[in-house]
């Protein structure tokens, strides 16, 4: 009956979220459904989402990679579906990646082949499925900009058919994929295809810490592997490497976005902090105002990195990157909401400005 309902997908029951997510925090699941599949995937959500509709139990958790996440342990009769399809094609120019694969591996396969475009995006966790919903970037790059479709199931109607990437509403850290509660989301991604430089070349050079590293000048491309190389180097410097025995990168990376805000609140907080700091407010330009730097926020609101400076606590910032809330080892989801929101509530003490959440929160809240 199981195999009949599921499509042969596995299914465990009583199984532990935390070891599946980046920050290790997690409760455990009533059940979870593994696909190995896009058909998988596909008949697996569906019947899925058929019982919660019949009052037959919640909507389903679907995640991949786990390492946008962070899950009430509270959440005890949850459904889980693991994305783990993990194909990736290459023709010529184009790759495409089902949603399961390891997003790193897609840029591996990619360089391998001579492709340049996904390098600066090099050693960020998670799966190349969850790369369109909150338009993935990192250091000058955003997936977006070379995406050209996504192929999706339809929750609502069932219905699986490719999106072109121009209809996928992509800003900053978002799209219309991206649902806050990570439930009710509108569409699950089922593959992603990236249209990628032939020449040989990475993309054009745009953020000033990657350049200095590759002495290389404002939009120049080098050799994609060597600009792998640097983004794994600096990315491991602030502990946005994965590694089992750091608790620095127990984490979901960055929990807050950097705040865009208006010409004229910039100029307000620059004048506010002349004379107060021994350093120029970093900022930089952005399509709907000025981009602030939400790390050099935190800090100056008086977060700096290892806050709390108490080895006991079990949640503290990175003593690398003071953006990233950790894991020390025995933190509760809720002990990271706390963090979050005396972090949150600190620099909006300080500067006026409230910073906004980069993980899906699920069963929580700020």
């Amino acid at each position: 009956m199981v195999g009949s309902l599921f499509a042969g997908a596995h299914v465990a029951e009583a199984v532990s979220l935390a070891p599946l997510t980046t920050l290790r925090i997690g409760p455990v699941a009533r059940r979870l459904v593994t696909c190995t599949s896009t058909e998988q995937v596909v008949a697996v959500v569906r019947q899925l989402d058929s019982e919660a509709h019949s009052g037959d139990g919640g909507p389903p958790l679907v995640f991949a990679g786990g390492s946008n996440l962070v899950i009430a342990d509270t959440l005890t009769d949850l459904t889980a579906v693991q994305l783990a399809n993990n194909g990736i094609a290459i023709d010529g120019s184009l790759v495409r990646a089902e949603a399961g694969a390891v997003w790193d591996d897609v840029i591996v396969a990619a360089i391998e082949h001579g492709l340049g475009g996904l390098e600066c995006l090099s050693g960020i966790p998670g799966s190349a499925g969850a790369t369109p919903v909150q338009n993935v970037g990192a250091y000058g790059a955003e997936v977006s900009d070379t995406i050209t479709r996504v192929r999706v199931l339809d929750r609502r109607s069932g219905a699986v058919h490719w999106v072109p990437g121009g209809d996928l509403g992509f800003g900053y850290r978002t799209s219309v994929l991206r649902r806050a509660d990570g439930l009710e989301i509108p569409s699950v991604v089922l593959e992603v295809e990236f249209a990628l430089d032939e020449s040989g070349r990475s993309a054009p050079l745009r953020y000033g810490e990657l350049r200095a590293a590759l002495n290389a000048s404002s939009g120049e491309r080098a050799d994609p592997q060597a600009v792998r190389e640097a983004v794994l180097a600096l990315r491991a410097r602030k502990g946005m490497v994965l590694d089992a025995a750091d608790h620095d990168t127990w984490s979901v990376g960055s929990f807050f976005t950097n705040p865009v805000v208006a010409p004229e609140v910039y100029e307000r907080l620059a004048l506010k902090m002349e004379g107060a700091i021994d350093e120029p407010m970093p900022h930089y330009p952005a399509p709907d105002g000025v981009k602030l730097a939400a790390g050099w926020l935190v800090e100056r609101a008086g977060f700096g990195k290892g806050y709390p400076d108490d080895e006991r606590a079990p949640c503290r910032l990175s003593t690398k990157h003071a953006l990233a809330l950790t894991n020390r080892g025995g933190a509760s989801a809720e002990d990271v909401i706390t963090l979050a929101r005396t972090v949150r509530d600190g620099v909006r003490d300080v500067f006026g400005i409230t910073l906004k959440t980069e993980p899906v929160l699920l069963g929580c809240r700020l």
